[in-house]
C-alpha cells in the first residue's frame, strides 16, 4: 500500500510537471506571436511614414515642376508675342512706306498741286497712318495680354488638376497600402490563431496521452497488487489446511484418549456397583448359592463392559470419521468462502477501474469538446473583428474620397468662378506646347 500511495503521488508530480510545462510552452507561443504582432504594427507604420515622405518630397517635386513649366510657357509666350509684334510693327513700317510712296507718286502725277499743300497732305496722311498703325499696335497688345492672362489662368487650372489628380492617386496609395497592410495583419492573426489551436490540440492529446498511461499503470499495479493479495490469502488457507491436517492425528488421538478415559471411569463407575451387588445379592442369598450367583454376576459384568466397550470403540471411530469430514467440510467451506471474496473483490476492482476510465473518458471528451468550443468562440470572434476592421477601413476609405473630392470640388468651382469674374471661360480646352515643342 506505501508503495501504491507512492505511485499515486509520482504520477501526480509528473501530471503537474507536464501541465506546467506545457503552461510555459504556450506562454512562450502568446509572448512570440505578441511579438510578432507588434514587429508588424512597427512596420507599417514605418511604411506609412516612408509613404508620407516619400508623397510630400514627391508632391514638392511636381509643385516645382509645376512652378518651372508655368515658367517655361510664360517665357514661350511672351517669346511668341514679342516676335509677333516685331514682325506686327515690320509690317506697319512697310505698309506706311508703301503708302508714302503711292500718296507720293499721285501727287507728282498732278504738278499743280502746290507744295505745301502735298507737304501738308503728307503729314495728314502720316499722323492718321500713325493713329490707326498706334490702335492696331495698341490692339494687338491689348488682344496678347489677354492671351497671355487667358494662358496663365488657364495653366493654373491645369496645375490645380494635375494636383488634384496627384492627390487622388497619392491617397489610392495611401488607402490601397493601409489595406495590404491590414490584410497582412489580418492573415498574420488567422496564422496566429491557428498555431494557436494546434498547440492546444496537441497539448491537450499530450496531456490524455499521459493521464491514459497513468492510469493504465495504476490499474496495473492495482491489478498486480490484487492478485499477489489473492496469492497470499490463497496460500496462506492453504497453509492453514496443512497444518489443521498435520494436527488432526494428535486432536484425534486426544479425543480418543478421552474416550478411553470416559470408557475407563465408567468401566470403574460399574465394576463398584457390581461388587455393591455382589455383596447384596451375598448377603440375602444362602451361602449355598454363592458360587452360582457370584458365576452369574461375573458373566453379567463381562457381558455388560464387553457391549460398553463395543459401544465406546464405535463412538471412536464414528467420531474419528465425523471430525474427518468436519474437517474436510470445514477446508472446503473456507475455501470457497475465499474463492468468492477474492472473486468478488477482483470484480469490483474491475468494476472500478472500469468505472475510473469511463470517467477519464468522460473527462477526455468535456476537455475536447470545451476546447473547441473556445476555439470555435475565439475565431468566430476573431472573423468578427475582421470584418468590423474590415468595414471600418472601407468606411475611412469613402469617406475620405468623398471628402477629398468635395474639397476639390471646391476648389475648382472656386478657381472657376474667379476665371468666369475675371471673363476666362472654356479654360480647360487650352492647348499649351510641350518643352520639345519649345
Amino acid at each position: 500500500m506505501s508503495g501504491y500511495k507512492r505511485m499515486r503521488r509520482q504520477h501526480q508530480k509528473q501530471l503537474i510537471a507536464l501541465e506546467n510545462r506545457l503552461k510555459a510552452e504556450m506562454d512562450e507561443l502568446r509572448l512570440r506571436l505578441q511579438k510578432e504582432v507588434e514587429t508588424h504594427a512597427n512596420n507599417t507604420y514605418i511604411e506609412l511614414e516612408r509613404l508620407a515622405k516619400r508623397h510630400a518630397v514627391h508632391t514638392d517635386k511636381e509643385l516645382k515642376a509645376a512652378t518651372a513649366e508655368e515658367k517655361r510657357i510664360q517665357q514661350q509666350i511672351i517669346a511668341q508675342q514679342k516676335k509677333e509684334l516685331t514682325t506686327f510693327l515690320d509690317n506697319q513700317k512697310r505698309e506706311y512706306r508703301l503708302c508714302k510712296e503711292k500718296i507720293k507718286e499721285e501727287m507728282n502725277e498732278d504738278p499743280s498741286t502746290p507744295k505745301e499743300e502735298k507737304q501738308e497732305r503728307l503729314s495728314r496722311h502720316k499722323e492718321t497712318v500713325q493713329r490707326s498703325q498706334a490702335d492696331d499696335e495698341a490692339h494687338l497688345l491689348d488682344q496678347q495680354r489677354l492671351v497671355y492672362d487667358r494662358s496663365c489662368r488657364a495653366m493654373k487650372r491645369r496645375t490645380l488638376v494635375r494636383r488634384h489628380e496627384f492627390e487622388q492617386e497619392q491617397m489610392r496609395e495611401e488607402l490601397n497600402k493601409k489595406k495590404t497592410q491590414k490584410e497582412m495583419e489580418q492573415a498574420l492573426m488567422i496564422r496566429q490563431d491557428e498555431s494557436t489551436q494546434e498547440l492546444e490540440r496537441r497539448q491537450l492529446q499530450t496531456l490524455q496521452r499521459l493521464r491514459v498511461e497513468l492510469i493504465r499503470l495504476q490499474h496495473q499495479t492495482e491489478l498486480e497488487n490484487q492478485e499477489e493479495y489473492n496469492g497470499r490469502r490463497q496460500r496462506e488457507l492453504h497453509r492453514k489446511h496443512a497444518l489443521e491436517q498435520r494436527q488432526q492425528p494428535r486432536n484425534l488421538k486426544m479425543l480418543e484418549m478421552q474416550i478411553k478415559k470416559q470408557f475407563q471411569d465408567t468401566c470403574k463407575v460399574q465394576t463398584k456397583q457390581y461388587k455393591a451387588l455382589r455383596n447384596h445379592q451375598l448377603e440375602v442369598s444362602p451361602k449355598s448359592e454363592h458360587k452360582a450367583i457370584l458365576k452369574s454376576l461375573k458373566e453379567e459384568q463381562t457381558r455388560k463392559l464387553a457391549v460398553l466397550a463395543e459401544q465406546y470403540e464405535q463412538s471412536i471411530n464414528e467420531m474419528m470419521a465425523s471430525q474427518a469430514m468436519r474437517l474436510k467440510e470445514e477446508q472446503q467451506g473456507e475455501c470457497q468462502a475465499l474463492k468468492q471474496q477474492l472473486q468478488q473483490e477482483m470484480e469490483l476492482l474491475d468494476a472500478y477501474q472500469n468505472k475510473t476510465k469511463a470517467q477519464t473518458e468522460a473527462q477526455h471528451e468535456r476537455e475536447l469538446q470545451k476546447l473547441e468550443q473556445e476555439v470555435s468562440l475565439r475565431r468566430a470572434h476573431l472573423e468578427q473583428k475582421i470584418e468590423e476592421e474590415l468595414a471600418s477601413l472601407q468606411k475611412e476609405r469613402t469617406e475620405r474620397i468623398k471628402h477629398l473630392f468635395e474639397r476639390q470640388e471646391r476648389e475648382m468651382d472656386a478657381f472657376d468662378a474667379e476665371s468666369a469674374k475675371l471673363g476666362f471661360e472654356s479654360l480647360g480646352s487650352l492647348d499649351f506646347p510641350k518643352e520639345d515643342d519649345r
